[in-house]
């Protein structure tokens, strides 16, 4: 079987890795060649190379993040109260392994849905499941499933998710049906997975944001237990990025 021949199975066969890899290969100069085994050994990996980079792009086009971020990207400032040893913990995802959550308050523009971000791109870089919503978008999509008959199904696909980010929490008044909405997608995911969520508020206003004794104890319980805090301060970073570099 010759060069082409075999090129052409590798791709009938989707092994897109190992053709890109075996057509490299086959050009070198013949003091350049490899050892059969060393041979097996590049195509194997050359596959494997591919097929977890396009699992990751596949993770990261279904969470549908607002943009892109990543955790090289994050500014350590004195003033952002930003602890760089617990987002270098973040970082490594086992946060996720242990179900723990991250609670992320501070102002309009202070970078809360950028840090989140970029540990949902993390998580798809590690190969795991990651959902990102507004929070308000999230409560819309559920109040529409109810009318056509698929909210069990959207809950249920929450729940898989390894990670789900609700960005934008407390910007819109609850009412009674959202606030049920949001215990059942909690106690779904409590123990078993992990949420970020994003908040102008502070987090010690968060019970009174849900504005209901019985229901606000159990969520409120639920988020807290097992929480990694970062509650960020100082000056908005998009005010920051516009300002002349002597004055930052």
């Amino acid at each position: 079987m010759n060069n082409q021949a075999t090129l052409d199975q590798m791709r009938q066969l989707s092994l897109s890795g190992m053709a890109q890899a075996f057509e490299t290969i086959i050009t070198l100069p013949a003091d350049k060649q490899l050892t059969s085994d060393q041979l097996v050994a590049h195509l194997i990996h050359a596959e494997y190379e591919h097929r977890q980079h396009r699992k990751m792009q596949t993770a990261i086009r279904q969470a549908k993040f607002r943009y892109q971020s990543a955790i090289e990207e994050i500014e350590y400032h004195p003033e952002r109260n930003l602890d760089k040893n617990l987002m270098l913990r973040l970082a490594d995802t086992s946060f996720i392994t242990r179900s723990e959550n991250v609670l992320i308050s501070g102002a309009t523009g202070c970078g809360k849905s950028f840090i989140a971000t970029a540990l949902g791109y993390q998580a798809c870089q590690m190969g795991l499941r990651v959902a990102y919503f507004s929070l308000p978008k999230l409560l819309q999509k559920l109040h529409l499933a109810k009318a056509d008959g698929s909210y069990a199904k959207e809950l249920a696909r929450l729940e898989k998710m390894h990670l789900l980010i609700l960005d934008d929490w407390g910007l819109q008044p609850l009412d009674n049906n959202a606030k049920l909405a949001i215990m059942q997608l909690i106690e779904d995911r409590h123990a078993k997975a992990s949420t970020i969520i994003t908040s102008q508020l502070p987090i010690n206003k968060w019970y009174e944001y849900l504005a209901e004794p019985t229901l606000g104890d159990a969520i409120m319980d639920r988020i807290l237990q097992h929480a990694n805090r970062i509650e960020l301060k100082g000056q908005s970073m998009r005010v920051r990025m516009k300002m002349p570099q002597n004055q930052v």
